[in-house]
């Protein structure tokens, strides 16, 4: 490859010839029409609304809606699967749909021009609250609507919410199955969803059972863990308070004599839950103190390592009277806080810390896991007193009845222990604390009876299948692993309607659930055909047999009532694999969104596929970020920095403000970027898009304009006819096309972009384009050094074309409506990847004209400014390998028209093998030394040269601008030359 560090030279002499090319045209008007100057209808740039509406046409005109149908034709047995992560129906399009969408169709596309037949059916989920309350939030008296009516809104407003995303993803030139895409509402979709539920429950996986889950008062309904977004900034109300002892503990009755009070110390951010206290938890292995308070001459029970520190909250001080370990505290009591009568156990716990608090833990079993294990361990009641909407029951006393518990409730709480003298300190508290990620309200930890899926069952298989999957980035298969490793359960029941029911029926007396082979068939048959509203609609006994009664060992349908729980809308879409996957395996080579999906899609996909059939759904994940402001902050509305993909495309209300990009600039800063971090997106980022894809379209308005007059057919040069630095071109293409297909193969865009800009920038305009402008203008039309350069511009453009194709469709498209050859052309998409023929590989070949250019760069750096045709130049290397490259390129000793000169880019080159003794004083001397490296290193030789630059004292020929002529006024024995094969004296 071209070095960078020449880029600077290479650029400068581009300028300069470009800007002789412009004086020559307004100064040598006679010879005007003989020179072979670019010619192409084809826009350096598109300004304003031309640039959306000359898309459409392109998408019209080319049968972008049409491609996925026409490559699912194609007979071949290669195949790429994408599984389309189902969105939500609920809202508009927005700039994060374009990052995933646009990734997808990058591969999609790549894939098919490697002549693979794409599987890519879209998808929308479109169950769930977040559909629920928006279909609900504008209707006058919702709490009344039946079921059937909340169904029917519901699925309206997804309706709605999926015509607006489908339309969007269709202009931002998705390529995909727009005919057939799948819903989690459609009646097939939910009948194989509960074929994948009964599966899991024939083997085990799926019980019900009452224990604490997240609970979400708001929405009065359970959540998974993947449904909560954290408040950093949420305030409790925290307490200390003390557990008065009622029974010492045996091991420390000499020290807590009963002539004085003593009590435990408790911390809990969480005062509401204190009535429903069933014991009090130590760490068995930590230490503890007994003190005494020097202010009121109480007793306390707290942790070694908290005694400071918690006197100092308490604004007092502790003495230690004694100390001792955890497990000394067993077989100790306390009077409960609240409730009189009752007791509260003092028992061993591990999850108990010593970084907060008092080292003592206040245990609630109805609303915390490790409290419900302590609770299912010690067999103590783990009775809830809070009822689905947050308000504490009648259980909970006339205190408390009715009050919710995260406001007046809580507030109840902590005044009935203060009346009693139970408080002893309350502050404020801010900590992250979980909320409801749809109504964005907190959330509390509530018992509950539930349908869980048991993943500690099914978690160390999905790890073992998940490691032989490839991740990209691989950093993000360990968060997923650890995430699997936490989860020790899913919740999968939620108390909604507008979902696919949990398919169980309840004894009315027993509350015994009824679920077998009979029962499932017919509902999955009915479903199958009517939909899951069929839950709603039909009576018991059109929906539960006989049959499936008396194999539960029943009497009477109508002893059973139909459940009223709907499934976890991530179990809706994890069992996508179910119904949208083809073939017998159902495995997709990729599943991409975002590293949301990490504990969400992904892992739901996985737990039921697993679970299911002991394999993962997907061959490949691919994890990227999310997106934000430019600045890197959150978007929102308030700061004013939300990018609207629609407003990015067709531009705002003031174009001056927000001006019309396009989709292929929004295609192309998804491509930059580097997603698998935070993707930044802003005004700034669009419109250095925009400005690096309008030097794409210069680039190739060049190669387009240079082959007005060629026909690849009947106008192309053998490689091995063509000049060397051809041939070099020719090369580089073929390293070029290999690195940006591996490159697209890892999913790394942004290095496709990085090779693409570089061979752009770097090969073709500062390079190649500079040295071959007097070829390409000046010689004969028909000549075969000019053919030569235009077969290898036929092939570059051919070729970088096809390498940003999959990232910029329209452009790409656009490009060969334009070639001057091909007016019947079927486009890009149709005919296939870069077809860079591996004879273009010529690596000893890179030796010589990097040799020459090294020398160019010597000669341009020493006439920095200057025009480089107005300079002779004398190049002097000792015999030997230098001198035998450099004689390929110039066999001659002194030429205006070799090889060597064309590289040189002066006006007249001389190759010598020694310095002549006459060399003017007023010569420039350059030296220099190049390494060769031939073939894998077996060829190394550092030679030294010079460069001896002197102005020239020939005339400029009017018609190339080059100083080769004996008068201003008559062209060049060249140009001349030309003229005489053109009909002209």
């Amino acid at each position: 490859m071209l070095r960078a560090w020449r880029a600077p030279a290479l650029a400068r002499a581009g300028l300069r010839a470009g800007a002789a090319s412009e004086a020559s045209s307004r100064q040598d008007l006679p010879y005007r029409d003989t020179v072979l100057l670019p010619r192409s209808r084809f826009p350096a740039v598109l300004p304003g609304r031309l640039q959306p509406q000359a898309e459409q046409e392109t998408q019209q005109k080319c049968g972008f809606l049409d491609l996925y149908a026409w490559q699912r034709q194609r007979k071949t047995k290669q195949e790429f699967c994408l599984h389309d992560g189902p969105p939500y129906a609920n809202g508009d399009p927005h700039v994060g749909h374009a990052l995933n969408k646009i990734l997808k169709d990058i591969a999609n596309r790549f894939h098919m021009m490697r002549g693979y037949k794409v599987h890519y059916v879209p998808g929308w989920d479109c169950h769930g609250l977040p559909i629920e309350l928006k279909a609900l939030s504008e209707v006058k008296g919702a709490e009344n609507l039946s079921p059937m009516e909340i169904r029917q809104r519901a699925r309206e407003f997804a309706e709605q919410a999926i015509e607006k995303q489908k339309s969007a993803f269709i202009r931002w030139g998705i390529m995909a199955d727009w005919a057939n895409c799948y819903h989690t509402f459609d009646p097939k979709y939910e009948a194989n969803q509960l074929r994948v539920f009964y599966k899991m429950y024939d083997k085990g996986f799926i019980y019900r059972d009452y224990k604490p889950v997240f609970w979400s008062p708001s929405a009065k309904t359970a959540l998974a863990e993947a449904e909560l977004e954290y408040n950093e900034q949420h305030v409790s109300r925290s307490v200390y308070m003390k557990f008065p002892l009622l029974k010492s503990p045996p091991k420390l009755t000499s020290v807590i004599d009963g002539s004085s009070p003593a009590s435990v110390l408790v911390w809990t951010t969480q005062p509401w839950t204190v009535p429903a206290n069933q014991a009090v938890c130590y760490m068995p292995d930590s230490a503890y103190s007994i003190v005494k308070c020097t202010t009121t001459g109480e007793h306390f029970i707290v942790a070694a390592d908290r005694v400071e520190s918690t006197a100092a909250i308490l604004d007092t001080q502790f003495e230690v009277v004694s100390t001792c370990k955890g497990v000394d505290l067993a077989d100790g009591s306390c009077v409960h806080p609240t409730i009189p009568g009752r007791v509260s156990p003092l028992l061993p716990a591990n999850h108990v810390t010593m970084t907060k608090g008092t080292g003592l833990v206040h245990t609630a079993p109805a609303h915390g896991m490790e409290d419900y294990s302590v609770a299912s361990h010690h067999q103590l009641p783990t009775d809830s007193l809070v009822d689905e909407g947050g308000f504490f029951t009648e259980a909970a006393g006339p205190k408390l009845q009715n009050k919710n518990v995260l406001e007046e409730g809580n507030e109840a709480v902590i005044q009935m222990l203060k009346a009693d003298g139970i408080l002893l300190k309350e502050e404020k508290y801010v900590h992250s604390y979980p909320y409801d990620w749809r109504t964005k309200k907190p959330i509390i930890i509530r018992a509950s009876k539930q349908w869980f899926v048991n993943t500690a069952n099914v978690k160390a298989t999905a790890q073992e299948v998940l490691k032989k999957v490839k991740v990209i980035p691989t950093s993000a298969l360990n968060r997923m692993l650890e995430m699997l490793d936490r989860r020790t359960f899913w919740c999968i029941s939620r108390q909604r309607c507008w979902g696919v029911p949990i398919p169980v029926f309840y004894q009315k007396s027993t509350g015994e659930c009824l679920l077998n082979s009979e029962s499932i068939t017919d509902i999955i048959k009915i479903v199958e055909q009517q939909g899951t509203d069929a839950w709603w609609t039909l009576p018991i006994e059109q929906l539960l047999s006989k049959e499936a009664v008396a194999k539960a060992g029943g009497h009477d349908v109508l002893d059973y009532v139909k459940g009223q729980d709907v499934l976890d809308i991530w179990f809706d879409s994890g069992t996508s694999w179910a119904h949208v996957l083809e073939g017998a395996e159902q495995r997709a080579d990729t599943y991409l969104e975002g590293k949301d999906q990490l504990g969400g899609w992904f892992q739901s996909s996985l737990l039921t596929s697993v679970a299911a059939r002991k394999k993962a759904p997907y061959k490949t994940l691919v994890v990227h970020g999310f997106t934000l402001g430019e600045k890197g902050e959150k978007m929102s509305k308030s700061i004013g920095n939300v990018v609207d993909p629609d407003v990015v495309i067709n531009g705002g209300e003031d174009h001056s403000k927000d001006p019309p990009y396009g989709a292929d600039v929004l295609r192309w800063w998804v491509a930059e970027s580097n997603v698998y971090t935070e993707v930044l997106v802003g005004p700034v980022v669009l419109s250095a898009a925009r400005d690096d894809i309008n030097k794409l379209r210069n680039t190739l308005r060049f190669m387009l304009g240079n082959m007005a007059d060629f026909n690849p057919e009947t106008d192309s040069i053998p490689a091995s006819d063509m000049y060397i630095v051809d041939q070099y071109m020719l090369h580089l293409l073929q390293d070029y096309g290999s690195k940006v297909t591996e490159a697209y193969k890892e999913y790394d865009y942004s290095k496709v972009v990085r090779l693409l800009q570089a061979f752009c920038s770097r090969n073709l305009s500062n390079f190649y384009f500079s040295v071959i402008k007097d070829r390409l203008y000046c010689e004969e039309e028909n000549d075969p050094k000019r053919r030569s350069c235009q077969t290898v511009l036929a092939h570059a453009l051919d070729v970088v074309v096809r390498s940003f194709a999959p990232i910029l469709p329209h452009l790409a498209e656009e490009v060969f409506q334009h070639l001057p050859y091909k007016t019947d052309s079927e486009g890009v998409f149709r005919t296939g990847w870069i077809n860079a023929s591996s004879a273009w590989k010529k690596p000893g070949i890179e030796e010589a004209i990097e040799g020459a250019c090294a020398m160019r760069d010597s000669f341009l750096g020493s006439i920095s400014g200057k025009n480089s045709l107005e300079y002779e130049v004398s190049i002097v290397i000792e015999p030997g390998l230098l001198f035998e490259l450099m004689e390929a390129l110039q066999a001659e000793e002194t030429s205006s028209v070799s090889q060597l000169n064309e590289i040189m880019m002066a006006s007249q080159t001389t190759l010598l093998s020694e310095q002549p003794k006459d060399t003017p004083a007023d010569a420039t001397v350059i030296k220099g030394t190049f390494l060769i490296n031939l073939e894998g290193g077996d060829i190394r030789e550092d030679s030294s040269y010079k460069v001896i630059a002197l102005p020239i004292a020939k005339a400029r020929c009017p018609r190339c601008r080059r100083y080769t002529s004996n008068s201003s006024s008559t062209p060049c024995p060249r140009c001349l030359n030309v003229l005489a094969g053109k009909g002209r004296t």
